[in-house]
């Protein structure tokens, strides 16, 4: 394909482009990022794993597990420390 001459729809979005534009108006696509001429055919004879075909909302596939509710073990200790450090100021200066 020749610099000067653009698809007459863009194979990003499907948009009309005018003759001799160098960029899609639509989205933005030009030749380095979506007007090549092996576009259907750019990845065949890849081979792929069956993983690659997969939908990942599958519900039986599975999902981490939720965050536990309630507070951690070191917060405890923090919040432990700190009143206790508190109650041992307010003694010693009394």
């Amino acid at each position: 394909m020749s610099e000067s001459a653009s698809p007459e729809e863009c194979a990003n979005c499907g948009g009309a482009i005018p003759r001799r534009a160098r960029a899609c108006p639509s989205c933005g696509a030009d030749e380095r990022t979506g007007w090549r001429d092996n576009d259907a055919t750019r990845y065949d004879g890849i081979d792929l794993p069956e993983s690659a075909f997969e939908d990942e909302s599958d519900p039986r596939q599975s999902s981490p597990a939720p965050p536990r509710a309630g507070l951690r073990w070191y917060w405890i200790v923090a919040a432990a420390l700190i009143g206790a450090a508190l109650i041992l100021g307010l003694v010693r200066f009394r």
